[in-house]
């Protein structure tokens, strides 16, 4: 079984930075692409950045020149560098990853969540 556990969240004010971490851990047998997702009050759960194995990114572009995302594979952890944050930015942010069922196999995939960490930024 794996497991995702994100750190790193906290208050912080506007202007200020904060990084995010997530830790994948259990029977891994490679991880494709992975991502941090966020969830404020009332809304919906939205994509904020994704990174392929290969290390290819995508930005929603209301953090685009902000943050950063980025992945060691060695360590099957995956960081989000928060940067300028905002008042808007304050949310539960998520992780997710793309695994495989078995090495042997790479279209099999599933999903995984972690739990989330929350992120307050104060104006």
């Amino acid at each position: 079984q794996v497991q995702l556990v994100e750190s790193g969240g906290g208050l912080v004010q506007a202007g200020e930075s904060l990084r995010l971490s997530c830790a994948a851990s259990g029977s891994i047998f490679g991880i494709n692409a992975m991502g941090w997702y966020r969830q404020a009050p009332g809304n919906q759960r939205e994509l904020v950045a994704t990174i392929t194995s290969r290390g290819t990114t995508n930005y929603a572009d209301s953090v685009k020149g902000r943050f950063t995302i980025s992945r060691d594979n060695a360590k099957n952890t995956m960081y989000l560098e928060m940067n300028s944050l905002k008042p808007e930015d304050t949310a539960v942010y998520y992780c997710h990853a793309n695994l495989r069922v078995a090495p042997a196999t790479p279209t099999l995939t599933y999903d995984r969540w972690g739990q989330g960490t929350q992120v307050t930024v104060s104006s």
